[in-house]
């Protein structure tokens, strides 16, 4: 009976095409053709006898069948990475791969990922960043960087660092917002998936129920693009909104007024023992380094 098993370099071509969502980037990763990927792909799926990728024009896309069979085929590459380097010694790099909140990844990891990587040479992190939890259930992970709920997303967990909720909005509007009250006159972006928001706002500050105008957006970047593009104010989630809040022009409304969040960023995994040692350092780092920027 002949085995359905594909070969490994197959698998490792489709991994790097799925992660990359791209043929030319899996072959910049795995010094390759595109052509030679796009065999390699084409070839694992005349195996499985289904197709893994929809081909556009400039990209790749999983289809149903790649969804499903991506994680089974990353946890099989980690498992075999790890037995290689526990029985043969240390490999040249170990890949680590982390999913993110993309907040947190553009507004606190991009700060320090670099002095990560310098003091840990023999790590490759592969980041990868969602906002739901349906975006981090289509690929492996070491670790995850997620917002609010933890147990969501895995048996184990570090509390990061929570949050710091206050109004911005262009200096044109905020010169206009004196008082809390104030804030009634403009249209509110709101973010539906958190759990503090405007409403706990208002309330903290004592701000009377009155007629609000709500706007809502997807993620706190997306809420922060529409006050910089017009006269509404959006709720920073300070630290990890400062980076968006300051590239976008955006400033306080009311200076020093601000309420703590409800919510907190955790680092989720399965098992505290069964993390590979590059995960174990990166826990390490993240945690030791959140704590001295004072963020905890």
């Amino acid at each position: 009976m002949t085995s359905r098993i594909p070969s490994l370099n197959w698998l490792r071509v489709f991994e790097a095409a799925a992660r990359t969502q791209s043929f030319a980037r899996a072959a910049a990763q795995l010094h390759m053709s595109p052509a030679a990927v796009s065999q390699q792909v084409k070839a694992l799926e005349d195996r499985l006898g289904l197709p893994l990728f929809q081909r556009k024009a400039q990209a790749v896309v999983l289809t149903e069948a790649g969804r499903a069979y991506l994680p089974p085929v990353q946890q099989a590459l980690m498992t075999l990475e790890g037995a290689t380097e526990a029985l043969f010694g240390a490999s040249r790099e170990q890949g680590l791969y982390v999913q993110c909140v993309l907040i947190f990844a553009h507004g606190i990891l991009a700060r320090g990922v670099e002095a990560f990587e310098a003091a840990n040479p023999g790590v490759s992190l592969v980041l990868s960043t969602g906002n739901s939890a349906s975006d981090f259930d289509s690929s492996f992970s070491d670790l995850k960087i997620v917002f609010g709920n933890p147990h969501s997303f895995g048996a184990e967990s570090d509390r990061i660092m929570g949050e710091r909720l206050f109004p911005v909005a262009r200096p044109e509007v905020a010169a206009q917002i004196t008082q809390p009250s104030d804030l009634l006159n403009w249209p509110l972006v709101e973010v539906a998936s958190h759990r503090s928001g405007w409403t706990q706002f208002l309330d903290e500050t004592r701000v009377m129920p009155g007629q609000r105008r709500m706007m809502h957006a997807d993620s706190t970047i997306m809420s922060m693009r529409i006050a910089e593009a017009g006269q509404a104010v959006a709720l920073a989630r300070s630290p990890a909104s400062d980076a968006v809040m300051k590239g976008g022009g955006l400033v306080p409304c009311l200076p020093g007024v601000e309420v703590a969040g409800s919510e907190a960023y955790h680092l989720v995994y399965d098992s505290l023992s069964g993390l590979r040692p590059p995960a174990r350092r990166f826990r390490e780092w993240l945690l030791d380094w959140v704590k001295a920027q004072g963020w905890t």
